[in-house]
């Protein structure tokens, strides 16, 4: 999916959504930030100064969820602990640089690492073609959030076949469990509002579309796998942006919230307890 952020700063809401060096493996594990900011026709001290700016936004999301009464953001109450690793894996509402799991990074112990892998536009076959870097990575937790751009229609035509989706959904999990002993976690795709999808003047001059069956189809394969699922819906409606598609940052903060809720179930559970019988086929 692409970037549609409300704010009047086009590089900001590139910025925000689009992280060059993800893709462009060359630039190297530490890519220059000129060179980066050049992408985006900015200077150094503009490209750090909005970088700042999100990081800010992200820690204010955070301290609000971690004030709530009764919070479940409290680190006692999630399942990290120190000296983990948390990896992210998704499409652009994960890499959202104002994204629930850049919130979530400001509310985890204290030597919890994360790393956000999320690409934006990603189909889940093509973060299956990246499970050798994923296991790189050598997580113990990995948060996925994907299936979203499969159901996205060209002229009425899936981009990814659903049948196509289910496999590369669970043989992603499957290897990198293998791999690594990780433990996993779905979110669903959220929903969308298809008055704006359909008004919105860019899908429509490149014909390209959402519909509310699709996704809720994706969530529910999602409901039924045997891992903790977050079911992101409830948390995402009325809070997308003018594509009717993207997370406004209040859409972003509550879907934190029902991640954090989540986490909070999935620490009750040991790591080595049965898991629920599975209920495919």
């Amino acid at each position: 999916m692409t970037s549609t952020a409300t704010t009047p700063d086009p590089a900001e809401r590139m910025l925000r959504f689009h992280q060059p060096e993800k893709v462009l493996r060359h630039l190297g594990p530490t890519p220059d930030e000129a060179a980066l900011a050049a992408l985006f026709g900015l200077d150094t001290a503009g490209y750090r100064a909005r970088l700042d700016r999100f990081t800010a936004r992200n820690r204010a999301a955070a301290a609000a969820l971690a004030a709530t009464p009764g919070a479940a953001a409290q680190p006692a109450a999630l399942p990290f602990r120190p000296g983990e690793h948390v990896v992210a894996v998704g499409e652009s509402s994960t890499a959202d640089r104002l994204s629930w799991f850049e919130i979530l990074r400001h509310l985890l112990p204290e030597h919890v690492r994360c790393t956000n892998l999320a690409v934006s536009g990603s189909t889940t076959t093509q973060a299956l073609a990246n499970v050798p870097m994923l296991a790189f990575q050598r997580p113990d937790w990995v948060l996925c959030m994907l299936g979203a751009n499969d159901v996205q229609r060209l002229d009425g035509v899936p981009l990814v076949a659903a049948a196509e989706t289910r496999r590369a959904l669970r043989t992603l999990r499957d290897l990198t469990v293998r791999r690594t002993g990780a433990r996993w976690v779905w979110l669903t795709p959220t929903g969308i509002d298809p008055d704006r999808v359909v008004r919105y003047v860019h899908f429509r001059r490149a014909g390209i579309g959402w519909s509310g069956a699709d996704l809720d189809a994706v969530a529910e394969l999602l409901l039924a796998e045997p891992e903790v699922t977050v079911d992101t819906r409830a948390a995402a409606h009325g809070h997308l942006e003018d594509d009717g598609v993207h997370l406004t940052p209040s859409g972003q903060q509550r879907v934190a919230a029902a991640v954090l809720d989540a986490l909070r179930l999935a620490a009750a559970r040991p790591h080595d307890a049965p898991a629920p019988p599975d209920p495919r086929p």
